[in-house]
């Protein structure tokens, strides 16, 4: 997206396991106005990736869906690969 002020009163809800303290390194997003919803890591909070909403809810269903399920690692082994 282009370069946007990023509202600094935003609401961040941190991606970890229930239950988790401690620094992460976590992902963060926030819903903001205009239909925008902003994400950043933990560890470097002033690095912000911005996207819409539509895009974000795409994303969201295709991991529900498996769609990147090859990028995990599993087992310890890596992301898997294609032959």
């Amino acid at each position: 997206m282009t370069d946007r002020a990023i509202p600094a009163e935003l609401a961040w809800v941190r991606a970890a396991p229930e239950g988790e303290e401690g620094p992460g390194p976590w992902i963060e997003l926030a819903f903001g106005p205009d239909g925008l919803v902003h994400l950043r890591e933990t560890s470097d909070p002033a690095n912000i990736v911005t996207t819409t909403r539509a895009k974000w809810e795409a994303f969201t269903k295709g991991v529900m869906a498996g769609e990147f399920d090859h990028f995990a690692e599993l087992d310890n082994q890596g992301p898997a690969t294609s032959s």
